[in-house]
């Protein structure tokens, strides 16, 4: 494997997420200076990493136990390749801190990573019985546990149709009152699958709404994702790439619409007039990409 090379392969310790796609849309530089906003695993860092010969990459990431990984992976790069325990939203204040030149690409992918899913003991999945967590920086205090034993009802059915488009909110909210205490993540999977409706043909498990409502709520997500839209562009060069990779619907709107506001105001220029989605095969080999999309937009 040649340094401006990066494939995944069997002993991959991650594979990300339309990486092909993302260094076609980054259009890197060898000798330019790039953040990854949401490092994860360290795919995509690599990846981009990779292709760098006097450049540099900043790459940031909220989870310390990701970051400890992450920074086993990149250190073949050397001073190349910075790693910053952040939250995506600080991206402009990290880049000041740091005294970097402004980026020539940004990368921000929203997925929750292989990682986290995997470990139960993080309380993302509901395939595993697990703690009931779910949160990306340990040191926060609200956790998932919080809002499903203690929260009113209401409260949580409004979470549950306001986050995660949920149809069978209030019935959901109901069975996880009735079901209270909720032990742990396959106690509050078993509990929503009891009472979700079937719509059309099921693709997805009973509980995925909710725990996407959930992680999204405990990790303000949505809080931050603004708060990083309206801050990168600070942090960009002119002609600069910006790549952002989303998972459901409220995400893409958000990353739309920023880019929409962007090219009116004539800061931005949006490149995907229409959003980029994984080729059949990506999907076939990782159901994790499955509902990517990639929008990028060029600073002005």
């Amino acid at each position: 494997m040649t340094s401006g090379e990066w494939r995944e392969g069997k002993d991959a310790p991650h594979t990300p997420v339309m990486w092909r796609e993302v260094l076609e849309w980054l259009r890197v530089k060898p000798d330019g200076t790039y953040i990854d906003a949401t490092l994860g695993a360290g795919g995509h860092s690599e990846a981009i990493a990779r292709k760098l010969t006097s450049g540099r990459l900043i790459s940031l990431d909220r989870d310390a136990q990701a970051l400890a990984m992450a920074r086993e992976r990149l250190k073949i790069f050397g001073a190349k390749v910075t790693v910053v325990q952040a939250a995506f939203s600080r991206i402009a204040e990290v880049a000041q801190e740091l005294g970097i030149p402004p980026a020539e690409g940004v990368l921000a992918d929203l997925g929750v990573s292989s990682m986290q899913l995997d470990q139960a003991a993080r309380g993302f999945s509901f395939r595993e019985a697990g703690p009931l967590d779910m949160r990306m920086n340990a040191e926060d205090e609200l956790t998932a546990e919080e809002i499903v034993n203690r929260w009113p009802e209401r409260e949580l059915a409004d979470l549950l149709y306001r986050e995660a488009d949920e149809h069978d909110s209030r019935r959901i909210a109901r069975a996880i009152v009735r079901a209270r205490p909720i032990r742990d993540t396959a106690h509050l999977a078993a509990t929503v699958a009891g009472v979700r409706k079937q719509w059309g043909r099921q693709k997805l498990h009973p509980a995925t709404k909710t725990f996407l409502a959930l992680r999204i709520a405990v990790n303000r997500e949505l809080e931050e994702l603004g708060q990083f839209l309206s801050r990168t562009p600070a942090a960009m060069n002119a002609g600069g790439r910006w790549v952002v990779l989303s998972y459901h619907s409220r995400e893409d709107r958000l990353v739309k619409r920023a880019f929409q506001e962007g090219e009116r105001a004539g800061t931005l220029r949006v490149l995907t007039k229409h959003v980029i989605q994984p080729a059949e095969q990506e999907t076939e080999d990782n159901r994790r990409s499955r509902s990517a999309k990639l929008r990028c937009a060029e600073r002005v």
